[in-house]
């Protein structure tokens, strides 16, 4: 196991166009492993980023054709391929998951993550989304051994939910994945503060890979994919246009963090039951 891992991520520009997209990954797929990334992430819907009513028309089974490109990717580069997500195809008509999967060296798929946390939000003038229309939501926290390291898997708005990445935490995680089609009204403001946020309380690497630009219907991605030390710093951030980025990710950093800074271990989690809660002047 080494204590050193290349980590490349892709920002991208989706659109409606599967092919055009899907021919722009594995360009910079190709591209992050020629300068040594041993695992890299796509973003968010990745293969198709679109209106609702082609949803349909572009959702897959897992596996399926897109993960299946994701596989040949994988064993061409001999890299562990996080394929951002895709829509999912679900038993019930009209209804999708956001899904994302990691794939090893093989081309195996060796974690399948569904999106917990749906972007239902309406920010007056600025965002609005009911994502929850045609995506279900996941129900369960997932990571998976890569490299010989825990690694997380979230996607985008999952971002917001620090009980999350806790969770992950507890579980072992050492370097989180954040694949991302992060607006850019909320993201000049919240995106570098959230992720720091999620790399500092938890200790761990932070990775997130992003869609940049405008895609239909009318929306704009913030882009700025970047990996986040367990200090909370900025290591790596992609610059305003479609690329990527590659990070050396330093696992013996995490524990000396950990061990100088020791807030994981001083958790008094007997204190957080609701059992145990008690207001100001209550008996």
């Amino acid at each position: 196991m080494s204590e050193i891992l290349r980590v490349g991520l892709v920002q991208m520009n989706s659109r409606s166009d599967k092919e055009a997209n899907l021919a722009i990954a594995e360009r910079l797929t190709a591209e992050a492993a020629s300068h040594g990334a041993e695992i890299v992430a796509l973003p968010e819907y990745v293969n198709f980023l679109g209106p609702r009513e082609l949803h349909e028309a572009n959702a897959e089974s897992i596996p399926g054709p897109t993960t299946e490109r994701f596989a040949a990717w994988a064993r061409r580069h001999g890299i562990y391929l996080l394929g951002g997500s895709i829509l999912e195809r679900s038993p019930i008509p009209g209804k999708y998951y956001n899904t994302s999967v990691l794939l090893d060296p093989h081309g195996d798929i060796i974690a399948t993550y569904r999106k917990i946390h749906l972007f239902d939000v309406d920010l007056t003038g600025n965002v609005t989304s009911n994502e929850s229309a045609t995506i279900l939501a996941g129900d369960r926290i997932v990571t998976a051994d890569a490299a010989g390291h825990r690694i997380g898997l979230t996607i985008c708005y999952d971002l917001r939910f620090p009980e999350l990445y806790r969770a992950l935490a507890l579980a072992g995680a050492e370097l989180v994945f954040v694949p991302a089609a992060f607006t850019l009204y909320t993201g000049k403001d919240h995106w570098h503060v959230l992720l720091r946020a999620r790399a500092i309380e938890n200790q761990y690497y932070v990775a997130a890979p992003a869609q940049i630009g405008p895609h239909d219907p009318g929306q704009q991605c913030y882009g700025h994919a970047l990996v986040a030390d367990p200090w909370g710093t900025v290591i790596a951030e992609a610059v305003n246009r479609i690329g990527v980025v590659v990070a050396t990710v330093d696992f013996s950093y995490l524990r000396e963090v950990r061990a100088q800074l020791p807030s994981l271990a001083n958790r008094r989690p007997q204190t957080y039951d609701a059992a145990v809660f008690s207001r100001s002047g209550a008996p």
